[in-house]
């Protein structure tokens, strides 16, 4: 694929050109076609102005935040979405890390927290006519989003994604996922992720409808699976570890099957179960859904690596196991040290804003060419597909969400009561979980000391970063070199050995 792929904003707007009547996105209020839509985006383009630098976005799950996203994008600017639900503390350490000039409200928030905030609310234009107003041309190395991952500093690493490298992803994605017009896209994902990205942007870079409803966020699985054949949804893109429960909730109802109307499954984010994979093929209706298997992360945007693990087109496995693939169109790879997977070509982001010798560590300019060091060991087999085989460091995946040890420990060391402390992750099921370890720094009851820390991190800490069991220990096991020994620690107090 050429690296000169069309920019997504110029891919939208023609869109809604040749299809304006066509149903963009479906939410909580109902329909908005493309050219409502385009309506909106012209509209928050205007409200920022020209050039308005990095804009920090309060999502939420609506056509007024995909409005936000493209409308930042129109302006020349650089999106940062920030989940509302967070604590002042935090999203006033975001903002003021990813040099948000300004906040977009798309709901009202009546919390101080930073920078001057916009809204709260987009004006309803459904049917009203575009405001005029100079979009500025797209420039392919500008920013086009900021995203955050788990640092092993304690704190929040902020990743700048160029708009060369969305457009050639969303390029390759659209591709692999043959999405339509006609399509009905479920956003799934957070949408402080870049998960949500996969969903939002092939979908309205195509001519598809993007769906929201509040069914799929629920946590029950029955009106999961009625929400879908409700809403017509064709393209589902779930974490694995959620796959993997709704795998086993329809067994165990007797093997019901998923809509007819969906065509395709996409999965990510973590390792697959064998015994889910078994199970999905032993589901009545699935020899016709295409289940893709897909990696990637947030510094070489969106997917970079697929497999077809059933369905339409998946090759035959002996083995049943579940690859992540091979590398897209767009994809350079090597396999460096100790097997470390290296990814190359113009999807990679600039590097950690403000962070060079992180971006340097971690993006190493190579004789062929720029690299991220993904820190995944991965093993290629005879037919040429990558198999991930764990990590090089002690980096975990909670529900496809990347989380460093080490920002776990700093929040909980940041409660007066700790004095060190220890997290890692372990199995739970089908999923991982993560389990800390602190040692108190005064004379204090255990279980009231883990009631604090519960609520202390409530307070300030964002859900993946929160320890699902916390155990006050007398001391943490150290290396040689007296560094904390997440795993030994974790061995020793799990099984008294």
């Amino acid at each position: 694929m050429p690296e000169n792929a069309p920019d997504v904003l110029d891919l939208f707007l023609r869109t809604a050109e040749r299809h304006p009547d066509s149903v963009a996105v479906i939410d909580g209020t109902g329909p908005s076609t493309y050219g409502d839509l385009r309506a909106r985006v012209h509209r928050v383009a205007a409200a920022l102005g020209p050039r308005p630098g990095t804009v920090g976005v309060l999502t939420d799950r609506s056509a007024d935040t995909v409005a936000a996203l493209l409308g930042v994008l129109a302006a020349g600017g650089t999106y940062c979405p920030i989940d509302p639900r967070f604590s002042a503390d935090r999203k006033k350490i975001l903002t003021e890390t990813a040099g948000c000039r300004t906040v977009l409200a798309v709901r009202p928030d009546p919390e101080r927290f930073g920078p001057p905030v916009l809204g709260p609310e987009l004006p309803d234009v459904r049917g009203a006519s575009e405001p005029e107003g100079h979009l500025v041309p797209p420039q392919p190395d500008h920013p086009a989003y900021v995203l955050f991952t788990s640092g092993s500093t304690g704190k929040p690493k902020p990743v700048v994604t160029p708009r060369a490298a969305i457009a050639a992803a969303v390029d390759s994605l659209a591709g692999l996922l043959d999405v339509r017009p006609g399509d009905r896209v479920l956003q799934f994902a957070s949408l402080n992720w870049d998960t949500s990205f996969e969903e939002i942007l092939p979908a309205l870079t195509r001519g598809a409808t993007l769906v929201f409803d509040d069914d799929a966020y629920a946590g029950s699985m029955p009106r999961f699976l009625r929400m879908l054949d409700r809403l017509g949804v064709s393209v589902l893109d779930l974490p694995t570890a959620f796959w993997h429960e709704l795998i086993h909730h329809m067994v165990e109802a007797a093997g019901i099957a998923l809509p007819e109307s969906i065509r395709t499954v996409v999965i990510g984010g973590e390792a697959t179960s064998r015994a889910r994979l078994d199970n999905w093929r032993s589901l009545p209706g699935t020899d016709r859904i295409r289940l893709v298997n897909t990696y990637g992360c947030t510094e070489t945007t969106l997917v970079t690596h697929v497999a077809d693990l059933h369905g339409p087109g998946a090759r035959p496995r002996g083995d049943g196991s579940a690859p992540i693939g091979r590398a897209l169109p767009h994809v350079q790879e090597l396999i460096g040290e100790e097997g470390e997977l290296l990814i190359g070509g113009p999807a990679l982001a600039l590097g950690y804003l403000d962070l060079p010798e992180a971006t340097a560590e971690r993006f190493p300019v190579l004789a062929c060419g720029r690299f991220f060091r993904t820190g995944d060991r991965v093993r290629r087999t005879a037919d040429g597909e990558l198999h991930h085989e764990g990590r090089l460091d002690d980096q975990i995946k909670v529900r496809g969400i990347r989380v460093d040890p080490a920002e776990v420990e700093a929040q909980l060391c940041a409660h007066a009561a700790v004095a060190s402390a220890a997290a890692t992750g372990v199995p739970a099921g089908d999923h991982t979980i993560v389990v800390a370890y602190v040692t108190p720094s005064r004379q204090a009851d255990s279980a009231d000391l883990v009631a604090e820390l519960h609520v202390h991190l409530r307070r300030h800490s964002p859900s993946h970063l929160r320890p699902n069991r916390i155990t006050v220990v007398p001391e943490l096991v150290h290396t040689a070199s007296g560094k904390v020994d997440r795993r030994r620690t974790h061995h020793r107090y799990a099984t008294g050995a």
